[in-house]
């Protein structure tokens, strides 16, 4: 029986693991406070199955600069909390995962490069292609882009991070008591992806979370620069599920990583 306090998702069309991956992916990420309570809250899991999860019900409020720093600080602690490896699925989940509705692979590689360029950016951009959201030229410099990252051109010594994985604004609830993730994609990555990731589609007093996260955990120096690079995946992501709006971004982005590398 559904308590008073609980909220329920449900599709009646969802792929099979769909909601049990979202509430691994979830559980995984509030593994993270459980071990250190200053990592980032999570909505909790209640139960899930197939074709429906039920969740924590969030009060809604305003966000504002204090959440904001202290999410950030929060983020960076969650990341730290680490993964079996770049590409790495939630502890203990062997089924699909997903980023939205479309589905994305999580098999684990010893390298950030060449996990992020051939199961985050290529197939994305591949089905964008398929699809007519992005044309031959295009196509090309992303494919170009991608070898570069695959080479490990842009590796470096960071260990693999928890992330979230579908970190824009949507994803973060605002709530009377701080800040609140929902709905992930989480793997083992790069820890700039998330924080790209916000930066792409905005974030209230974004500002103020990069502060507190560097507060926190300092970036390598030039992560900024490296922006286009972690965007890649969520702009091709768009361009193969949203359409061909965001074709240009995702070559700016691809022209943009390989001026850098």
């Amino acid at each position: 029986m559904r308590a008073p306090d609980d909220f329920e998702k449900s599709r009646p069309d969802a792929p099979e693991g769909f909601f049990e991956a979202e509430a691994a992916g979830l559980r995984w990420l509030a593994a993270a406070r459980e071990a250190d309570p200053r990592a980032a809250r999570v909505v909790d899991v209640r139960e899930a199955g197939p074709g429906w999860i039920r969740l924590e019900r969030l009060r809604s409020a305003s966000p504002s600069a204090r959440a904001a720093r202290e999410l950030g600080t929060a983020l960076a602690r969650t990341h730290a909390a680490g993964a079996a490896g770049f590409g790495a699925p939630p502890e203990g989940w062997s089924g699909p995962t997903f980023i939205g509705r479309q589905r994305q692979s999580c098999d684990p590689e010893p390298r950030w490069g060449r996990f992020y360029a051939e199961q985050r950016v290529r197939p994305f951009a591949e089905r964008a292609r398929e699809r007519g959201h992005l044309d031959a030229r295009a196509a090309a410099v992303v494919a170009e882009a991608c070898a570069r990252i695959a080479d490990g051109t842009v590796d470096d010594d960071e260990p693999p991070a928890r992330l979230h994985g579908d970190l824009w604004s949507g994803n973060v609830a605002w709530t009377p008591e701080g800040a609140v993730l929902i709905d992930p994609a989480a793997h083992g990555g790069h820890r700039e992806t998330d924080l790209a990731m916000l930066e792409l589609f905005g974030l209230p007093y974004l500002g103020e979370l990069l502060e507190g996260y560097e507060s926190e955990r300092p970036l390598r120096a030039g992560w900024r620069d490296r922006v286009p690079v972690h965007q890649l995946h969520p702009l091709a992501v768009h361009a193969a599920s949203h359409g061909a709006g965001y074709a240009a971004p995702l070559l700016a982005a691809a022209r943009a990583t390989l001026a850098l590398i």
